[in-house]
C-alpha cells in the first residue's frame, strides 16, 4: 500500500470514528478517538482467533508510518504553533515564573523519581534496566504532552491563571524533557564524553536557541505579513514559516518545538496586532484552528492503533502496571515543589496542585521518544511502558478531569 493511501486510510478512519464519538459516545474528542481506536485494535486480535486475520493489513499499515518521525519532525511543528498562536503573551507572562519552573525543574525532579524508583521497583517483577535506562525512561515519560493537555483545555472550565499555568508548561517542557532525553541517550551510548559544561551547552543551545531562532523567523515574517494585506497569502506565509522553520531547525541544531512556540507567540500576539486586518485575524484562526483539530483527531486515533506494535511480554506489563501509579507521584512530587519555589512570586493553592497533577497528560510525544530508541529490550519494554501510560493517562486522567473540576470550586483556583 503507497503511504498516499494510508494516510488517506488514517484520515478516512479517523473521521468515522469522530462521527461516532460526537454523535453517540459523547466523550471529550481526545478520550473518545483514543477509546474507539483503540477498540478497534482490540476487536482485530480477537478477530484473529476467529480466522479472519486482518490484523496483519493493520500493523503493516501502522508499520509504513514511522510514527516518532512523523510526530517530532511533521505534525508537531504545527500542533505547537496552533497552540501557542492563541496564547495571550501578557496572560503568559504573568505566570512566567511557575511556567518556567514547571518546564524546567518539575522535568528534572520528575526524572530523577522516576529513574531511582524503577531502578528499585522493576527488578521486583523480572525486568532488570541498569539506573541510567531508568532515568532515560524517566526524561522521555516526564514532559507533559502539548497535544493531549491543550485538547483536553478545549472542554475544561478552570481559571485563566491555572488554564495558562497548564498550557505554558505543557507547550515549553517537551522542548526541554527532548533535550534531556538527547543527554541521556548520549551517556548510554558511551561515544560521547558528556560533562556538566557539555550538558549546559547543549541545553544553551538548544533550549536558548530554539527560543531566540523562533523569534528571528517570527520576526522574518512579521515583516512579510504587515507589507501585504490578503488573508490567502498571510496565511501561506505563516505555513511556510512553521514547516520551513521547523525544518532549519534541525540543520541548526536547536530547539523546532521551542522555536515554533517563541514563533507562534510573536505572530499570534505582536503579529496579530501589527500585521494583520480582522479579515486576516478571523481567517488565519479558522485555518490554524482546522489544522489543529484534524491533526488532533488523526494522530490520536494512529496512537490507539500503535497497540498492534508493542512487543507483549509478563515482565513489561507488570512493570508498566508499576510506572502508572509512578508517573503520577513523580508529577505531584515535581509539581509540588514548583510550587514551592514559586511562592516568592505567587502561592499555589492546594486545588491548582491537584489540578496540575492530574492534567498533566502524557500522550504522542512520550510514545514517540520511545520509539525512537535503539532497538533491544530496553526499547520493546519502554515503548510497552510508555503506551500503557500514555492510554491510562488520557483515558483516565482525561475522562476524569472535569469530574475532578466540579468537586472544586475551579473559578477560585490561582
Amino acid at each position: 500500500m503507497r503511504l498516499f493511501d494510508v494516510f488517506v486510510l488514517l484520515f478516512v478512519i479517523s473521521a468515522l470514528l469522530s462521527f461516532i464519538n460526537y454523535r453517540y459516545l459523547r466523550l471529550p474528542k481526545t478520550v473518545g478517538l483514543m477509546f474507539l481506536s483503540l477498540g478497534v485494535s482490540l476487536g482485530l486480535m480477537v478477530i484473529k482467533f476467529f480466522g479472519l486475520d486482518l490484523i496483519t493489513s493493520a500493523t503493516s499499515m501502522v508499520k509504513s508510518i514511522n510514527f516518532s518521525e512523523t510526530l517530532l519532525t511533521g505534525v508537531l511543528s504545527l500542533l505547537l504553533f496552533a497552540g501557542s498562536l492563541h496564547i495571550n503573551l501578557e496572560d503568559f507572562l504573568k505566570q512566567k515564573l511557575p511556567i518556567s519552573l514547571l518546564a524546567t525543574f518539575s522535568v528534572a525532579i520528575s526524572t530523577l523519581v522516576i529513574g531511582f524508583s524503577a531502578f528499585y521497583l522493576f527488578p521486583l517483577v523480572g525486568f532488570f534496566p541498569s539506573l541510567l535506562a531508568c532515568f532515560l525512561f524517566g526524561a522521555l515519560i516526564s514532559p507533559t504532552d502539548p497535544i493531549a493537555v491543550l485538547a483536553l483545555l478545549k472542554t475544561s472550565k478552570v481559571s485563566k491563571s491555572i488554564e495558562m499555568k497548564i498550557a505554558g508548561e505543557a507547550l515549553l517542557n517537551d522542548g526541554i524533557g527532548v533535550v534531556v532525553f538527547l543527554t541521556i541517550l548520549k551517556l548510554m551510548s558511551g561515544t560521547e564524553n558528556i560533562n556538566a559544561n557539555s550538558v549546559v551547552l547543549l541545553f544553551l543551545q538548544e533550549a536558548v536557541g530554539g527560543i531566540l531562532y523562533g523569534l528571528a523567523i517570527g520576526f522574518i515574517a512579521f515583516q512579510f505579513l504587515r507589507r501585504i494585506d490578503n488573508h490567502e497569502i498571510e496565511i501561506l506565509i505563516s505555513l511556510a514559516l512553521v514547516m520551513g522553520g521547523y525544518s532549519f531547525a534541525s540543520f541548526l541544531h536547536v530547539s523546532g518545538p521551542l522555536a515554533m512556540v517563541a514563533a507562534g507567540l510573536f505572530i499570534g500576539n505582536h503579529g496579530r496586532m501589527f500585521a494583520m486586518s480582522e479579515t486576516t485575524r478571523t481567517n488565519l484562526d479558522i485555518f490554524w484552528r482546522v489544522i489543529d483539530d484534524i491533526l488532533n483527531s488523526t494522530l490520536f486515533v494512529l496512537v490507539g492503533f500503535e497497540a498492534l506494535l508493542v512487543n507483549i511480554r509478563s515482565e513489561y506489563i507488570l512493570a508498566g502496571i508499576i510506572a502508572i501509579p509512578l508517573a503520577l507521584v513523580a508529577r505531584f512530587t515535581s509539581v509540588w515543589f514548583s510550587a514551592q519555589l514559586s511562592r516568592m512570586q505567587k502561592r499555589f493553592s492546594p486545588h491548582a496542585i491537584k489540578i496540575l497533577t492530574w492534567g498533566g497528560l502524557r500522550g504522542g510525544i512520550s510514545l514517540a521518544l520511545a520509539l525512537s530508541l535503539p532497538s533491544g529490550e530496553i526499547r520493546d519494554a519502554f515503548i510497552l511502558i510508555t503506551y500503557m501510560i500514555v492510554v491510562s493517562s488520557i483515558l483516565i486522567q482525561g475522562f476524569t478531569m472535569s469530574h475532578l473540576l466540579k468537586s472544586i470550586n475551579v473559578r477560585s483556583v490561582a
